[in-house]
């Protein structure tokens, strides 16, 4: 149940596309002091709590992970403290502009052309960290997380099966951002997202009603939902 909660946690900042509207299509006049700074604050502390949370549903399903593949499990919290990183990365850049705004600009002989330069620049930051983070790191954890599951049958096969479609796609249109094809925030890049975040939050919201099939796997890991049948456990090749 806990991994499920993490889970559910870690959809906490999607709206930071309405949050920090104000910094990113115009961070020139933010800085300047145009908008307010209460919503980019609150994007960045959702963000904050996404990095923990991802790096919460590594750390609990591990017990369980390194049972069936100490690689993959391995490789599952290593990406998620890769996208933590990342994710802080981008965080600290928008803040950034936050004490630009509040401690330099309209302050004597400040060069305003200047301030709004470095602005833009740590948008740009933020905008590619945000790809290589929130974008390309969960295209590495749900490939790493789907063979586990897929291994094991602790949840239904159709969930993993969707990571297997899902972070390919994702893979396909994080390079075609890379190179320009198109945008970050553009329909064909949500659509390519979407069956990756169909299958975390589906998990999530699995592992809170249901929580893994209880097998020999689970007895040290994930703790199964109390007063399940014992036929449905099941016993691993």
């Amino acid at each position: 149940m806990t991994a499920g909660v993490l889970y559910v946690l870690t959809f906490v900042s999607i709206p930071t596309l309405a949050l920090y509207k104000s910094v990113k299509d115009d961070a020139g006049a933010f800085v300047l002091g145009a908008g307010s700074t209460t919503g980019v604050q609150w994007g960045a502390l959702s963000e904050v709590v996404v990095g923990l949370a991802g790096i919460g549903t590594a750390v609990v399903l591990y017990p369980v992970a390194k049972r069936i593949s100490q690689t993959a499990a391995l490789g599952f919290v290593a990406a998620r403290l890769v996208e933590t990183c990342l994710i802080f990365v981008g965080v600290v850049s928008l803040l950034s502009i936050i004490t630009l705004r509040n401690d330099v600009a309209g302050t004597a002989g400040t060069d305003s052309a200047s301030l709004v330069t470095m602005s833009y620049s740590l948008v740009t930051s933020y905008k590619w960290t945000f790809l290589l983070s929130q974008s390309l790191m969960p295209v590495a954890c749900d490939m790493f997380l789907g063979y586990v599951l897929y291994r094991s049958a602790l949840v239904p096969r159709i969930l993993p099966i969707i990571a297997f479609i899902g972070a390919p796609l994702l893979l396909a249109s994080d390079i075609a951002v890379f190179f320009g094809a198109y945008g970050q925030v553009s329909p064909i890049a949500a659509l390519a997202a979407l069956p990756v975040a169909v299958f975390e939050l589906s998990l999530g919201i699995w592992l809170i009603a249901r929580g893994f099939k209880a097998t020999p796997l689970t007895d040290d890991g994930e703790p199964v939902r109390p007063g399940r049948p014992d036929t449905h456990r099941t016993v691993q090749p």
